[in-house]
């Protein structure tokens, strides 16, 4: 996933004190012999230390994607998650500070050859890096907090989707179970408190991606926040279809008149394909309900069937 790659961003007193140890490890075993001995000492901890604290912020700048060219996908769920341009703002900042220093280091090597007390003039660019890094103290948090938000997102990943929705307990977890090689891979979904559910099969060379949404696609759209309609957007910009699987039967718990009025939600908000199936067939006998295939998820029954319908549909 695209967020993976990036690493905890260190605070300013982590930034400052791995710099200014790294530049008096530079300077031990350095022999004191004079001003020029100690000159070319100093230099080495400013040089030292000004590149410690450069590297570190341009690696962390690197580490995060370019917001211009990510998956439509992912932008619309980062910035559910965390405010893109503040976050863009930082990096900025970060990547100015990384010059920032690299100059400062050059510019006060030069000022110590002309200066009668190199240490002196060392421990002004110290002063001088280390107020540089406290300016971008608050982004330096706020980019920490949003990679950690960044970092729960599911590995969603930019092939042909098919998209599991329905009420609870409608044989919607059985259905990714009995279509994918593996078993079904379960995520943190950062906008509910329930899990997503991915799993993946191959049909000759293409590799696909079931998803289920649970708190997402199990309950009526007047009944979402304005966070859960977001995530719902961003579900459009996958190369998908929706299988909408009903219970006839009814031993889900809720009544087929509830759950038609909540496939006319998806059918009307989703914007996607939506293939229509009535699963539990062991169970209910015969359906009543228009649906594009019936199947049970126990038995294995039309499942082959529907999966073919599906794939059919993501030709289309």
């Amino acid at each position: 996933m695209i967020f993976e790659k990036i690493s905890t961003v260190p605070t300013e007193d982590e930034l400052v004190d791995k710099a200014f140890r790294r530049a008096s490890r530079a300077n031990a075993g350095k022999k004191r012999g004079g001003r020029e001995a100690a000159l070319k000492a100093d230099e080495s901890m400013v040089l030292t230390a000004g590149n410690i604290l450069t590297d570190n912020l341009s690696n962390i700048v690197r580490r995060f994607p370019s917001f211009e060219t990510i998956p439509p996908f992912y932008y619309e769920l980062a910035q559910i998650l965390v405010d893109v341009d503040r976050m863009r703002q930082s990096l900025s900042r970060l990547d100015w500070a990384s010059y920032k220093i690299h100059d400062l280091s050059r510019e006060y090597v030069q000022k110590m050859r002309g200066a009668p007390s190199s240490p002196q003039v060392r421990k002004e660019a110290f002063g001088r890096m280390a107020s540089v890094i406290s300016s971008i103290k608050k982004d330096l948090l706020y980019l920490n907090e949003a990679r950690n938000k960044l970092r729960k997102l599911p590995d969603v990943r930019e092939e042909p989707t098919i998209v599991v929705a329905g009420y609870p307990n409608v044989g919607k977890s059985s259905f990714v179970a009995a279509v994918t090689d593996a078993r079904p891979e379960v995520a943190s979904y950062p906008f509910t408190t329930k899990g997503v559910t991915i799993g993946h099969f191959m049909r000759g060379y293409n590799r696909y991606q079931v998803i289920d949404t649970p708190g997402l696609l199990d309950r009526p759209m007047a009944d979402r926040n304005e966070v859960e309609m977001q995530a719902i957007t961003a579900l459009k910009y996958l190369d998908a279809v929706v299988i909408f699987i009903l219970d006839p039967s009814e031993t889900c718990g809720y009544e087929m008149s509830q759950q038609a009025k909540l496939l006319d939600d998806v059918r009307n908000n989703f914007g996607l394909p939506v293939l229509v199936a009535a699963n539990k067939l062991d169970l209910c006998g015969n359906n009543t309900f228009k649906v594009d295939i019936e199947m049970s998820t126990l038995s294995g029954e039309g499942i082959d069937e529907a999966l073919s319908l599906l794939l059919e549909r993501l030709e289309e």
